[in-house]
């Protein structure tokens, strides 16, 4: 089990690493970053709740990052009829260069996440994926009945 605490950790660390020339460039925490590459890669969540319901970022820094998102122009808030306490982040098309910069990097690191493997390998890993993520969702259906 620890090996799987290590490779989460690496994973992370190794992903910041490759971002952070990116954030700099654009003056960005790794946080607000996230939260913008969230945003553009999952249309179907949008709210700040979202965030830190799929994402698992701490509400505080959701909020502190939207905020400072909000208020450099890469996102606007838009009320969500009916309940005036959430609002849609909607991105902006100041946002629309730090996320095709950074949909590069995120294959890049896929790509060199990869390196040294052959395309059954690959093929293997995303197979056993695939599957344990079918077990998932039987071990949270049957938890919930």
């Amino acid at each position: 089990m620890n090996s799987s605490i290590t490779f989460a950790r690496k994973t992370s660390l190794a992903y910041a690493a490759l971002c952070r020339p990116l954030c700099q460039q654009w003056n960005l925490p790794q946080t607000a970053f996230d939260i913008l590459m969230f945003l553009a890669n999952n249309p179907d969540y949008h709210t700040a709740s979202d965030i830190v319901e799929v994402r698992r970022i701490k509400a505080n820094l959701v909020s502190v990052n939207v905020e400072r998102l909000a208020r450099e122009g890469y996102l606007v808030r838009q009320a969500v009829q009916g309940d005036r306490r959430k609002a849609r982040l909607i991105l902006t098309e100041k946002a629309g260069p730090v996320i095709v910069q950074g949909r590069q990097v995120q294959r890049d690191f896929f790509n060199l996440l990869f390196r040294n493997t052959d395309e059954e390998t690959r093929r293997a890993f995303f197979a056993a994926m695939e599957t344990m993520e079918k077990n998932l969702d039987q071990i949270l259906e049957e938890a919930d009945q």
